[in-house]
């Protein structure tokens, strides 16, 4: 039998903890708990959760320096959950690889609903049998094989969170076709929230960088007014 998708809660209040959890063991997961950095961290990386709720705000580590570890090795999805509502700390957060950004206080069954949707994407990517490398997209040196959640370029592997992963997939699908910023949120982020500009500008940012980082332009082109496509040709 599978097991459940198991989450990890980490935060220093215990409330939320508990709130958290009640909720989402009704839905049928399997929850963790940390209170603090290390902890987090040290069960991010030994107890396989498929997805973590993360507080920027803990003791001994802050979110943002867990974040920053996990990546080094891990795209699972993670969505901070903080008190802080400006838009530098919800932008340094995607930055840092967030695939998801909630302010407390916020209704529990809205966080189950953001859980489900970023697993089922996460999921959607993750290899499956009854696929194979022949499913490789080819655009210019780049080389996705969406059944090992994996972008190459040339020999390179290059690191890309679950929601890069599925505008890449979009982009590669369909090189030199315009997308607009709806089309392009609702492929990475689902519609549970209203279109967010930052997060969209965030995204495309990083992966120009992580393409070309001395020529960030050279793959994807802003088209003024209507939104941006992968170049086919350098």
């Amino acid at each position: 039998m599978d097991r459940k998708d198991r989450i990890l809660i980490a935060d220093d209040e215990a409330e939320i903890r508990s709130l958290i959890r009640l909720y989402l063991e009704n839905e049928g997961y399997e929850v963790l708990e940390a209170s603090d950095g290390p902890e987090a961290l040290e069960k991010a990386e030994h107890e396989c959760p498929d997805l973590i709720l993360l507080d920027i705000m803990m003791p001994r580590m802050d979110g943002f320096h867990v974040l920053r570890k996990i990546r080094e090795h891990s795209n699972i999805p993670v969505i901070i959950i903080s008190a802080k509502d400006q838009d530098p700390e919800k932008i340094l957060g995607l930055n840092l690889g967030a695939d998801d950004y909630m302010v407390k206080p916020f209704n529990p069954l809205e966080a189950a609903a953001r859980v489900r949707s970023n697993l089922r994407r996460y999921h959607m990517m993750s290899p499956g049998e009854e696929r194979d490398e022949k499913e490789s997209i080819y655009v210019r040196d780049l080389e996705l094989i969406p059944s090992a959640c994996m972008l190459k370029k040339g020999d390179r592997e290059i690191p890309l969170t679950a929601v890069e992963l599925k505008v890449m997939e979009l982009f590669m699908r369909n090189p030199g076709k315009v997308f607009t910023k709806q089309q392009i949120y609702e492929c990475g982020w689902g519609d549970l929230y209203v279109v967010a500009d930052n997060n969209i500008m965030v995204c495309i940012s990083k992966l120009r960088a992580k393409l070309d980082e001395e020529n960030p332009y050279a793959y994807i082109r802003t088209i003024r007014g209507l939104g941006y496509r992968l170049e086919k040709n350098g």
